[in-house]
């Protein structure tokens, strides 16, 4: 179904560009969002369908069983684990709620700020123009801020980077002498080339001032289910969290996948390998666009500086929405020098980001080889 509130290809994309969601409705192609299109498999839906009835007509389970299904999942035990109706309600939960100085090395995911009180938010600059997080001198400045919570983000949205284990390491060491707990989100961890090294999930135990976020709508493909966790070896965070969720935050359809989802594990692995040889691939390709800084991508997307000569990002957007019907995001709403210069394009199949280039090529000028 297809919104009829707009009459042009122009009022489409303002209509758009104003939304969070529902993109699905609208008849184009997103490479915005960030999800894995190889999951879930034709056979999980099937599932779904045939249960729908009890789905539908029963209340689903409570946070005890729900964080029994993920630590299922994730080889960790039941009370190291709040599930959340997406990562989104964590964030909204430990941002608004449990931090009382709350530091975040920007750009990243805007939510960790937008949702704190502005007087208790405080942005750090990255190193420009890598981006990359230089860990003492961020740490440096949590304690001196005194900020009872940092956030980092690795794979980082919008730059694509990760940040070395080593370092995450480190940080939380230097963090753990000032009262101050450490979030490590790893939405995008298994895109990473050896995602497995390179989590933090199995040294929690070592860490209590760690915690791992995981919004599960970006590698499962499951933006509509809704299904986030932390996990935690400090009970005392991880109650101030299980607060403040609601006794039925996950709805019954969420739950099932949770329940089914083991099941699948092999049948993800590879998915996410899909996922990385189009990402490669898709990186490759646009390096031999002169003049635009590619930079290297550990998550599902690329970030990406134009060149001053170009449109800048809020242009070349509203020109491949208005002329070729393809959606990316510009980072002018992110905190960083020349903020409209950069875009983020989110990896889709090898020929859809194939018709991605092709367009972005024609509107800077190039010949597309």
């Amino acid at each position: 179904m297809v919104n009829s509130d707009y009459k042009t290809q122009a009022d489409k994309y303002e209509f758009i560009a104003g939304q969070h969601g529902g993109y699905y409705r609208h008849d184009f192609i997103d490479h915005a969002y960030l999800y894995n299109l190889y999951f879930p498999p034709e056979e999980v839906f099937d599932i779904l369908k045939n249960r729908i009835h009890d789905l539908v007509l029963n209340y689903p389970v409570a946070q005890n069983a729900l964080a029994a299904l993920v630590g299922n999942l994730i080889n960790q035990h039941p009370q190291r684990i709040v599930v959340g109706n997406g990562a989104a309600e964590l964030i909204k939960i430990v941002s608004g709620h449990i931090a009382h100085r709350i530091i975040v090395p920007v750009p990243s995911f805007n939510e960790y700020i937008n949702a704190a009180p502005k007087v208790r938010a405080i942005e750090f600059l990255l190193e420009f123009p890598s981006f990359h997080l230089d860990v003492d001198k961020f740490a440096a400045q949590a304690i001196k801020d005194k900020a009872d919570v940092a956030v980092v983000v690795t794979p980082n949205n919008p730059t694509s980077m990760a940040i070395p284990k080593l370092d995450l390491i480190r940080l939380a060491k230097k963090l753990a002498n000032h009262d101050c707990h450490l979030i490590i989100d790893e939405s995008f961890i298994d895109f990473v080339v050896d995602s497995a090294q390179t989590t933090m999930e199995r040294e929690i135990e070592q860490y209590p001032n760690i915690s791992i976020f995981k919004s599960m709508s970006k590698a499962y493909g499951i933006c509509g289910l809704r299904i986030g966790y932390l996990l935690t070896a400090n009970s005392e965070f991880a109650q101030a969290v299980r607060q403040g969720v609601h006794i039925w935050n996950i709805n019954g359809f969420a739950e099932e996948f949770l329940r089914i989802l083991p099941d699948f594990s092999e049948v993800f692995i590879e998915s996410c390998n899909h996922v990385k040889e189009d990402r490669d691939k898709l990186y490759e390709d646009l390096k031999s666009f002169p003049e635009v800084k590619i930079y290297k991508p550990d998550a599902n997307f690329i970030f990406c500086r134009l060149p001053d000569s170009a449109p800048n990002g809020p242009e070349i957007t509203k020109k491949l929405f208005i002329e070729h019907n393809i959606y990316i995001k510009h980072c002018r709403d992110k905190t960083l020098q020349d903020s409209d210069r950069y875009i983020r394009i989110a990896s889709r199949t090898q020929s859809e980001n194939s018709n991605l280039l092709d367009a972005l090529a024609s509107i800077l000028g190039y010949k597309n080889s």
